[in-house]
C-alpha cells in the first residue's frame, strides 16, 4: 500500500511539471502556460513570462490555430496591454 501511495504521489508531482511552451510574438521571449490552466476565450489564466522571470495573470481574448502552432491573444491585466502568444501545438 505504501508503494501505491508513493507511485500516485510521484505521478501527480510529475504531471504538474508539464507546461505549454510558446513565444510572445512582440518580444520574442519564451512563455509557458502551466498545466491546470483551462485556455478558453474569456478565462483568466496564469502564464510564466520568460523575459521578466515572473508569473502574470492574463485574460484569454482569442484562440486561433495555424498549422503546427496555436495563437493565443491575451490581455495582461497588470500592464494593460494585449499580447499575442504563439504556442506549440503538441
Amino acid at each position: 500500500m505504501k508503494c501505491f501511495a508513493l507511485a500516485i504521489g510521484l505521478l501527480l508531482g510529475v504531471s504538474d511539471a508539464f507546461a505549454w511552451d510558446g513565444t510572445d510574438t512582440t518580444t520574442g521571449e519564451s512563455v509557458e502556460i502551466g498545466k491546470g490552466n483551462l485556455v478558453r476565450t474569456g478565462r483568466d489564466i496564469e502564464i510564466f513570462d520568460g523575459g521578466s522571470g515572473e508569473y502574470r495573470d492574463v485574460t484569454v481574448e482569442s484562440i486561433r490555430r495555424y498549422g503546427s502552432t496555436v495563437e493565443v491573444e491575451v490581455y495582461d491585466t497588470e500592464s494593460g496591454e494585449y499580447r499575442t502568444l504563439e504556442m506549440e501545438d503538441d
